[in-house]
Protein backbone atom coordinates (compact mmCIF):
# COMPACT_ATOMS: atom_id res chain seq x y z
CA UNK A 1 0.00 0.00 0.00
CA UNK A 2 1.33 3.44 -1.00
CA UNK A 3 0.45 6.78 0.25
CA UNK A 4 1.29 8.99 -2.04
CA UNK A 5 1.20 13.29 -1.71
CA UNK A 6 1.08 16.00 -4.57
CA UNK A 7 2.41 19.40 -3.98
CA UNK A 8 1.08 22.85 -5.08
CA UNK A 9 2.92 22.39 -8.72
CA UNK A 10 0.99 19.07 -9.18
CA UNK A 11 -2.42 20.53 -8.69
CA UNK A 12 -2.13 24.19 -10.10
CA UNK A 13 -3.86 23.47 -12.97
CA UNK A 14 -5.92 20.77 -15.36
CA UNK A 15 -3.29 19.25 -17.12
CA UNK A 16 -1.13 18.67 -14.07
CA UNK A 17 -4.44 17.56 -11.77
CA UNK A 18 -4.70 14.58 -15.84
CA UNK A 19 -1.24 13.82 -14.59
CA UNK A 20 -2.10 12.86 -10.92
CA UNK A 21 -5.27 10.41 -12.00
CA UNK A 22 -2.86 9.22 -14.46
CA UNK A 23 -0.09 8.38 -11.80
CA UNK A 24 -2.67 6.86 -9.45
CA UNK A 25 -4.64 4.21 -11.45
CA UNK A 26 -1.48 3.30 -12.74
CA UNK A 27 -0.72 1.48 -9.83
CA UNK A 28 -3.20 0.15 -7.94
CA UNK A 29 -1.06 -0.03 -4.33
CA UNK A 30 -1.43 3.94 -4.35
CA UNK A 31 -4.69 3.99 -2.47
CA UNK A 32 -4.28 7.15 -0.09
CA UNK A 33 -3.72 10.58 -1.85
CA UNK A 34 -2.92 13.69 -0.36
CA UNK A 35 -2.91 17.24 -2.07
CA UNK A 36 -1.84 20.95 -1.51
CA UNK A 37 -3.69 24.02 -2.98
CA UNK A 38 -3.14 24.73 -6.34
CA UNK A 39 0.64 26.64 -7.00
CA UNK A 40 2.22 28.74 -9.38
CA UNK A 41 1.06 27.57 -13.03
CA UNK A 42 4.12 30.19 -13.92
CA UNK A 43 6.84 32.46 -12.98
CA UNK A 44 5.30 35.45 -12.39
CA UNK A 45 1.72 33.38 -11.13
CA UNK A 46 0.45 33.66 -7.02
CA UNK A 47 -0.16 30.55 -5.15
CA UNK A 48 -3.85 30.16 -3.99
CA UNK A 49 -2.76 29.83 -0.29
CA UNK A 50 -1.39 32.93 -0.47
CA UNK A 51 -4.29 34.82 -2.76
CA UNK A 52 -6.49 33.26 0.45
CA UNK A 53 -4.04 34.50 3.37
CA UNK A 54 -4.93 38.38 1.37
CA UNK A 55 -8.43 37.15 0.95
CA UNK A 56 -8.30 36.77 5.49
CA UNK A 57 -6.53 40.17 6.14
CA UNK A 58 -8.88 41.84 4.23
CA UNK A 59 -11.77 40.39 6.53
CA UNK A 60 -9.86 40.85 9.33
CA UNK A 61 -9.34 44.78 8.36
CA UNK A 62 -12.96 44.89 7.92
CA UNK A 63 -11.84 45.88 4.16
CA UNK A 64 -13.84 44.97 0.72
CA UNK A 65 -12.87 41.48 0.11
CA UNK A 66 -15.07 40.49 -2.72
CA UNK A 67 -12.27 40.97 -5.36
CA UNK A 68 -9.94 38.69 -3.29
CA UNK A 69 -12.55 36.20 -2.96
CA UNK A 70 -13.25 36.27 -6.62
CA UNK A 71 -9.83 35.66 -7.52
CA UNK A 72 -9.68 32.41 -5.12
CA UNK A 73 -13.20 31.15 -7.02
CA UNK A 74 -11.45 31.80 -10.57
CA UNK A 75 -8.28 30.05 -10.09
CA UNK A 76 -10.36 26.61 -9.07
CA UNK A 77 -13.20 28.04 -11.74
CA UNK A 78 -10.17 27.58 -14.65
CA UNK A 79 -8.98 24.24 -13.34
CA UNK A 80 -12.79 23.04 -13.49
CA UNK A 81 -13.90 24.67 -16.80
CA UNK A 82 -10.26 22.69 -18.25
CA UNK A 83 -11.32 19.40 -16.64
CA UNK A 84 -15.01 19.73 -18.25
CA UNK A 85 -16.31 19.52 -14.70
CA UNK A 86 -19.84 20.83 -13.39
CA UNK A 87 -20.86 24.01 -13.11
CA UNK A 88 -21.49 23.27 -9.40
CA UNK A 89 -17.98 22.39 -8.51
CA UNK A 90 -17.44 26.21 -8.43
CA UNK A 91 -20.60 27.15 -7.03
CA UNK A 92 -19.50 24.89 -4.03
CA UNK A 93 -16.18 26.37 -3.35
CA UNK A 94 -17.52 30.02 -3.45
CA UNK A 95 -20.09 28.71 -1.04
CA UNK A 96 -17.64 27.11 0.95
CA UNK A 97 -15.38 30.12 1.32
CA UNK A 98 -18.68 32.83 2.14
CA UNK A 99 -19.80 30.31 4.47
CA UNK A 100 -16.08 30.25 6.92
CA UNK A 101 -15.88 33.97 6.07
CA UNK A 102 -19.51 34.47 7.91
CA UNK A 103 -18.33 31.77 10.57
CA UNK A 104 -15.53 34.14 11.69
CA UNK A 105 -15.27 34.12 15.33
CA UNK A 106 -12.80 36.46 17.28
CA UNK A 107 -9.82 34.35 17.61
CA UNK A 108 -8.11 36.21 14.06
CA UNK A 109 -5.24 33.05 14.48
CA UNK A 110 -7.74 30.40 14.28
CA UNK A 111 -9.85 32.59 11.56
CA UNK A 112 -6.50 32.44 9.34
CA UNK A 113 -5.53 28.74 9.27
CA UNK A 114 -9.52 28.62 8.38
CA UNK A 115 -8.80 30.17 5.56
CA UNK A 116 -5.89 29.31 4.22
CA UNK A 117 -7.32 25.43 4.96
CA UNK A 118 -9.71 26.29 2.17
CA UNK A 119 -6.82 25.83 -0.46
CA UNK A 120 -6.24 21.95 0.36
CA UNK A 121 -9.52 21.37 1.29
CA UNK A 122 -11.46 22.27 -2.01
CA UNK A 123 -8.05 21.02 -4.39
CA UNK A 124 -9.10 17.81 -2.53
CA UNK A 125 -12.87 18.65 -3.41
CA UNK A 126 -11.92 19.32 -7.20
CA UNK A 127 -9.57 16.26 -7.64
CA UNK A 128 -11.72 14.03 -6.57
CA UNK A 129 -14.63 14.72 -8.49
CA UNK A 130 -12.25 14.76 -11.35
CA UNK A 131 -11.47 11.27 -10.89
CA UNK A 132 -14.80 10.27 -10.88
CA UNK A 133 -15.31 11.58 -14.25
CA UNK A 134 -12.65 9.80 -15.47
CA UNK A 135 -14.81 6.65 -14.30
CA UNK A 136 -12.53 6.16 -11.08
CA UNK A 137 -14.01 5.18 -7.80
CA UNK A 138 -12.92 8.17 -5.33
CA UNK A 139 -13.82 9.94 -2.61
CA UNK A 140 -13.02 13.11 -0.52
CA UNK A 141 -11.95 12.54 2.90
CA UNK A 142 -12.40 15.43 5.53
CA UNK A 143 -9.56 15.22 7.75
CA UNK A 144 -11.01 16.30 10.95
CA UNK A 145 -13.66 13.65 10.20
CA UNK A 146 -11.43 10.97 9.82
CA UNK A 147 -9.63 11.24 13.26
CA UNK A 148 -6.87 13.82 11.95
CA UNK A 149 -6.55 15.43 15.74
CA UNK A 150 -4.28 18.61 16.34
CA UNK A 151 -3.56 20.60 18.91
CA UNK A 152 -4.91 23.63 18.79
CA UNK A 153 -1.66 25.82 18.16
CA UNK A 154 -2.94 27.77 15.32
CA UNK A 155 -0.55 27.96 12.24
CA UNK A 156 2.02 25.77 14.13
CA UNK A 157 -0.53 22.89 15.18
CA UNK A 158 0.70 19.35 16.09
CA UNK A 159 -0.30 16.01 15.37
CA UNK A 160 -2.08 14.59 18.38
CA UNK A 161 -1.30 10.77 19.28
CA UNK A 162 -4.41 9.69 19.11
CA UNK A 163 -4.96 10.36 15.17
CA UNK A 164 -2.99 7.71 14.43
CA UNK A 165 -5.50 5.19 15.47
CA UNK A 166 -8.38 6.79 14.24
CA UNK A 167 -6.30 7.41 11.12
CA UNK A 168 -5.80 3.53 10.18
CA UNK A 169 -9.21 3.21 9.33
CA UNK A 170 -8.50 4.75 6.12
CA UNK A 171 -6.68 1.66 4.92
CA UNK A 172 -9.95 -0.39 4.63
CA UNK A 173 -11.14 2.10 2.47
CA UNK A 174 -11.85 0.23 -0.84
CA UNK A 175 -11.89 3.98 -2.95
CA UNK A 176 -9.31 5.83 -4.11
CA UNK A 177 -9.25 8.25 -0.85
CA UNK A 178 -8.20 11.78 -1.77
CA UNK A 179 -7.17 13.55 1.43
CA UNK A 180 -6.68 17.61 1.30
CA UNK A 181 -3.36 18.07 3.06
CA UNK A 182 -1.89 20.96 5.84
CA UNK A 183 -5.06 20.78 8.33
CA UNK A 184 -6.71 19.26 10.47
CA UNK A 185 -9.03 19.49 13.56
CA UNK A 186 -8.97 20.15 17.64
CA UNK A 187 -10.73 18.33 19.87
CA UNK A 188 -12.90 21.50 20.09
CA UNK A 189 -13.76 20.75 16.49
CA UNK A 190 -11.65 24.08 14.91
CA UNK A 191 -9.45 23.96 11.65
CA UNK A 192 -5.53 24.05 12.63
CA UNK A 193 -2.67 23.68 10.13
CA UNK A 194 0.13 22.86 10.59
CA UNK A 195 3.52 24.53 9.99
CA UNK A 196 5.95 24.81 6.74
CA UNK A 197 5.80 21.99 4.62
CA UNK A 198 2.21 21.07 6.02
CA UNK A 199 1.00 18.48 3.24
CA UNK A 200 4.29 16.89 3.83
CA UNK A 201 3.01 16.14 7.40
CA UNK A 202 0.23 15.31 6.44
CA UNK A 203 1.18 12.73 3.99
CA UNK A 204 3.66 11.01 6.45
CA UNK A 205 1.22 10.98 8.90
CA UNK A 206 -0.77 8.94 7.15
CA UNK A 207 1.46 6.44 5.74
CA UNK A 208 2.38 5.68 9.62
CA UNK A 209 -1.10 5.34 10.46
CA UNK A 210 -1.90 3.09 8.03
CA UNK A 211 1.50 1.36 8.11
CA UNK A 212 2.07 1.99 4.26
CA UNK A 213 5.02 -0.21 2.23
CA UNK A 214 6.11 3.57 0.99
CA UNK A 215 5.65 6.95 0.85
CA UNK A 216 5.87 8.83 -2.52
CA UNK A 217 6.11 12.06 -2.42
CA UNK A 218 5.70 13.89 -5.84
CA UNK A 219 6.99 16.90 -6.60
CA UNK A 220 8.73 18.78 -9.92
CA UNK A 221 12.40 17.28 -10.17
CA UNK A 222 13.20 13.72 -10.85
CA UNK A 223 14.78 13.50 -7.98
CA UNK A 224 17.37 14.52 -4.80
CA UNK A 225 20.55 15.65 -6.51
CA UNK A 226 24.27 15.65 -4.83
CA UNK A 227 24.35 19.34 -5.28
CA UNK A 228 22.47 22.06 -6.09
CA UNK A 229 22.33 21.90 -10.14
CA UNK A 230 21.77 25.48 -10.80
CA UNK A 231 25.46 26.04 -8.81
CA UNK A 232 26.80 22.40 -9.91
CA UNK A 233 25.44 21.49 -13.15
CA UNK A 234 25.08 18.07 -13.82
CA UNK A 235 25.26 17.20 -10.26
CA UNK A 236 24.46 13.52 -10.05
CA UNK A 237 21.13 12.29 -9.03
CA UNK A 238 20.82 10.78 -5.60
CA UNK A 239 19.15 7.25 -5.76
CA UNK A 240 18.92 5.77 -1.95
CA UNK A 241 19.88 7.82 0.86
CA UNK A 242 19.33 7.47 4.66
CA UNK A 243 17.31 9.22 6.39
CA UNK A 244 20.28 10.83 8.65
CA UNK A 245 21.78 11.54 5.40
CA UNK A 246 18.61 13.70 4.51
CA UNK A 247 18.91 15.12 8.04
CA UNK A 248 22.36 16.04 7.97
CA UNK A 249 22.17 17.59 4.45
CA UNK A 250 19.32 19.74 5.60
CA UNK A 251 21.35 22.00 7.89
CA UNK A 252 22.29 23.87 4.93
CA UNK A 253 18.93 24.43 3.09
CA UNK A 254 19.18 20.84 1.16
CA UNK A 255 15.81 18.99 0.22
CA UNK A 256 12.99 18.65 -2.16
CA UNK A 257 10.96 19.16 1.13
CA UNK A 258 11.35 20.28 4.47
CA UNK A 259 12.97 17.40 6.33
CA UNK A 260 11.13 17.87 9.41
CA UNK A 261 7.70 17.11 7.52
CA UNK A 262 9.18 13.62 7.35
CA UNK A 263 9.50 12.65 10.77
CA UNK A 264 6.06 10.94 11.17
CA UNK A 265 7.24 8.29 8.29
CA UNK A 266 11.01 8.04 9.58
CA UNK A 267 9.65 7.48 12.71
CA UNK A 268 7.55 4.44 11.84
CA UNK A 269 10.55 3.23 9.08
CA UNK A 270 8.49 4.08 6.06
CA UNK A 271 10.56 4.46 3.09
CA UNK A 272 10.03 7.90 1.37
CA UNK A 273 10.21 8.17 -2.28
CA UNK A 274 10.84 11.30 -4.26
CA UNK A 275 9.22 11.41 -6.99
CA UNK A 276 8.64 14.06 -10.50
CA UNK A 277 4.70 14.58 -11.53
CA UNK A 278 5.97 15.70 -14.74
CA UNK A 279 8.11 12.40 -15.43
CA UNK A 280 6.63 9.76 -13.42
CA UNK A 281 8.61 7.38 -15.33
CA UNK A 282 11.94 8.46 -13.41
CA UNK A 283 12.52 6.12 -10.36
CA UNK A 284 13.29 9.18 -8.45
CA UNK A 285 15.33 9.18 -4.79
CA UNK A 286 14.55 6.53 -2.40
CA UNK A 287 14.86 7.75 1.38
CA UNK A 288 15.64 4.57 3.49
CA UNK A 289 16.27 4.10 7.63
CA UNK A 290 19.45 1.99 5.93
CA UNK A 291 21.55 1.78 2.91
CA UNK A 292 24.71 0.10 1.44
CA UNK A 293 27.15 2.59 1.32
CA UNK A 294 31.32 2.13 -0.17
CA UNK A 295 33.82 3.41 2.50
CA UNK A 296 34.51 6.96 2.00
CA UNK A 297 31.78 7.67 0.41
CA UNK A 298 30.10 10.71 -0.13
CA UNK A 299 26.12 11.08 -0.73
CA UNK A 300 25.53 14.75 -1.12
CA UNK A 301 27.08 18.65 -0.43
CA UNK A 302 24.73 21.14 0.54
CA UNK A 303 25.22 24.92 0.76
CA UNK A 304 23.34 28.04 1.64
CA UNK A 305 23.72 31.77 2.97
CA UNK A 306 22.09 33.52 5.73
CA UNK A 307 24.70 32.37 8.74
CA UNK A 308 26.12 34.12 11.78
CA UNK A 309 28.61 33.20 14.80
CA UNK A 310 29.15 34.73 17.79
CA UNK A 311 32.52 34.04 19.08
CA UNK A 312 32.89 33.80 22.66
CA UNK A 313 36.93 33.57 24.30
CA UNK A 314 37.33 33.76 28.40
CA UNK A 315 40.58 32.34 29.23
CA UNK A 316 40.31 29.51 31.43
CA UNK A 317 36.70 29.02 29.97
CA UNK A 318 37.34 24.74 30.17
CA UNK A 319 37.62 25.24 34.18
CA UNK A 320 34.20 27.48 34.70
CA UNK A 321 31.42 24.23 34.97
CA UNK A 322 28.35 25.17 33.44
CA UNK A 323 29.43 27.85 31.13
CA UNK A 324 28.17 25.84 28.30
CA UNK A 325 24.87 25.65 29.79
CA UNK A 326 24.28 29.26 30.83
CA UNK A 327 24.98 30.17 27.47
CA UNK A 328 22.65 28.02 25.65
CA UNK A 329 19.96 29.24 28.31
CA UNK A 330 20.49 32.75 27.30
CA UNK A 331 19.74 31.53 23.74
CA UNK A 332 16.69 29.48 24.78
CA UNK A 333 15.13 32.33 27.01
CA UNK A 334 15.51 34.80 24.20
CA UNK A 335 13.75 32.18 21.55
CA UNK A 336 16.71 31.48 19.38
CA UNK A 337 17.81 28.42 18.32
CA UNK A 338 20.99 27.33 17.10
CA UNK A 339 23.06 25.04 14.87
CA UNK A 340 26.44 24.46 15.82
CA UNK A 341 28.67 24.92 19.11
CA UNK A 342 32.69 24.15 17.80
CA UNK A 343 34.59 24.77 20.93
CA UNK A 344 37.98 25.44 21.96
CA UNK A 345 39.66 25.66 25.36
CA UNK A 346 39.33 29.12 25.94
CA UNK A 347 36.74 29.55 23.34
CA UNK A 348 33.18 28.58 22.49
CA UNK A 349 31.84 29.51 19.23
CA UNK A 350 27.62 29.49 17.89
CA UNK A 351 26.53 29.84 14.64
CA UNK A 352 22.69 30.13 13.89
CA UNK A 353 20.84 31.59 10.74
CA UNK A 354 21.12 34.89 11.00
CA UNK A 355 17.67 35.76 10.30
CA UNK A 356 17.24 34.83 14.52
CA UNK A 357 19.67 37.75 15.39
CA UNK A 358 17.81 40.47 14.08
CA UNK A 359 19.78 43.65 15.29
CA UNK A 360 17.65 44.41 18.25
CA UNK A 361 17.99 40.62 19.97
CA UNK A 362 21.83 40.84 18.73
CA UNK A 363 22.31 43.64 21.28
CA UNK A 364 20.14 41.76 23.81
CA UNK A 365 21.89 38.67 23.44
CA UNK A 366 25.29 40.35 23.90
CA UNK A 367 24.85 42.23 26.63
CA UNK A 368 23.57 39.46 28.24
CA UNK A 369 26.47 37.49 27.75
CA UNK A 370 28.56 39.87 28.62
CA UNK A 371 26.73 40.82 31.87
CA UNK A 372 25.91 36.98 32.62
CA UNK A 373 29.17 35.33 31.60
CA UNK A 374 32.02 38.03 32.14
CA UNK A 375 33.79 36.84 28.91
CA UNK A 376 36.91 38.57 27.87
CA UNK A 377 35.87 39.26 23.89
CA UNK A 378 32.32 38.89 21.88
CA UNK A 379 32.27 39.04 18.66
CA UNK A 380 29.48 38.98 16.13
CA UNK A 381 30.25 37.95 12.72
CA UNK A 382 27.22 37.75 9.69
CA UNK A 383 27.69 37.03 6.18
CA UNK A 384 28.59 33.23 6.95
CA UNK A 385 27.25 30.86 4.75
CA UNK A 386 27.61 26.71 5.92
CA UNK A 387 28.42 23.77 3.87
CA UNK A 388 27.85 20.58 4.52
CA UNK A 389 29.60 17.22 3.45
CA UNK A 390 27.66 14.55 4.15
CA UNK A 391 27.63 10.72 3.71
CA UNK A 392 27.41 7.47 5.62
CA UNK A 393 30.60 6.09 4.36
CA UNK A 394 32.65 9.09 5.85
CA UNK A 395 32.27 6.87 9.08
CA UNK A 396 36.09 6.19 10.23
CA UNK A 397 36.88 7.12 6.51
CA UNK A 398 40.65 7.85 6.47
CA UNK A 399 41.78 11.67 5.34
CA UNK A 400 38.14 12.80 4.18
CA UNK A 401 38.99 16.06 6.03
CA UNK A 402 42.03 16.14 4.40
CA UNK A 403 40.59 15.90 0.97
CA UNK A 404 37.93 18.67 1.56
CA UNK A 405 40.43 21.09 3.20
CA UNK A 406 43.31 20.43 0.45
CA UNK A 407 40.62 21.30 -2.46
CA UNK A 408 39.23 24.09 -0.47
CA UNK A 409 42.57 25.84 -0.28
CA UNK A 410 43.48 24.97 -3.70
CA UNK A 411 40.50 26.97 -4.75
CA UNK A 412 41.37 29.72 -2.24
CA UNK A 413 38.79 29.39 0.06
CA UNK A 414 39.28 30.45 3.53
CA UNK A 415 37.48 28.03 5.71
CA UNK A 416 36.15 30.33 9.01
CA UNK A 417 35.12 27.10 11.04
CA UNK A 418 35.01 23.32 10.49
CA UNK A 419 33.59 21.06 12.60
CA UNK A 420 32.56 17.40 12.47
CA UNK A 421 29.25 15.82 13.76
CA UNK A 422 29.14 13.20 16.34
CA UNK A 423 27.85 10.54 14.08
CA UNK A 424 31.17 11.21 11.63
CA UNK A 425 28.70 10.82 8.52
CA UNK A 426 28.91 14.41 8.30
CA UNK A 427 31.51 18.00 8.22
CA UNK A 428 30.22 21.59 8.39
CA UNK A 429 32.54 24.33 6.70
CA UNK A 430 31.80 27.79 7.36
CA UNK A 431 33.12 30.08 4.90
CA UNK A 432 32.07 33.85 3.73
CA UNK A 433 29.17 34.21 1.59
CA UNK A 434 30.94 35.47 -1.44
CA UNK A 435 33.14 32.13 -1.59
CA UNK A 436 29.96 29.73 -1.23
CA UNK A 437 29.57 28.71 -4.91
CA UNK A 438 33.37 28.70 -5.34
CA UNK A 439 33.57 25.86 -2.04
CA UNK A 440 30.57 23.76 -3.81
CA UNK A 441 32.77 23.74 -6.97
CA UNK A 442 35.78 22.65 -5.21
CA UNK A 443 33.99 20.08 -2.88
CA UNK A 444 32.22 18.70 -5.69
CA UNK A 445 34.97 18.40 -8.06
CA UNK A 446 36.89 16.94 -5.22
CA UNK A 447 34.04 14.42 -4.16
CA UNK A 448 32.39 13.28 -7.28
CA UNK A 449 34.83 14.72 -10.07
CA UNK A 450 34.18 17.70 -12.61
CA UNK A 451 31.41 18.23 -13.03
CA UNK A 452 30.32 21.23 -14.98
CA UNK A 453 31.55 25.22 -14.76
Amino acid sequence: MKVVKFGGSSVANAEQVLKIIAIVVADAERRIVVVSAPGKRHGGDIKVTDLLIALAKAVIAGSDHEGALQAVVERYAEIQRDLGLPGQVVAEVEADLRERIAKRGGNNLQFLDTMKAAGEDNSARVIAEAFRKQGHAARYVNPGEAGMLLSDEFGNAEVLPESYGKLAALRDVSDIVVFPGFFGSTRAGEVATFPRGGSDITGAILAAAVAADVYENFTDVDSVYAMDPRIMPGAPAIDRMTYREMRELSYAGFGVFHDEAIVPAVRAHIPINIRNTNRPEAPGTMVVPERKYEQAEVVGISSADGFCAIYIDKYMMNREVGFGRRLLQILEEEDISYEHTPSGIDNLSIILQSAELGSDKEKIVVARIAAELAPDNITVEHGMALLMVVGEGMHYAVGMAARATKALAEAGVNIEMINQGASEISMMFAVKEPDRKRAVHALGSEFFGRLGA
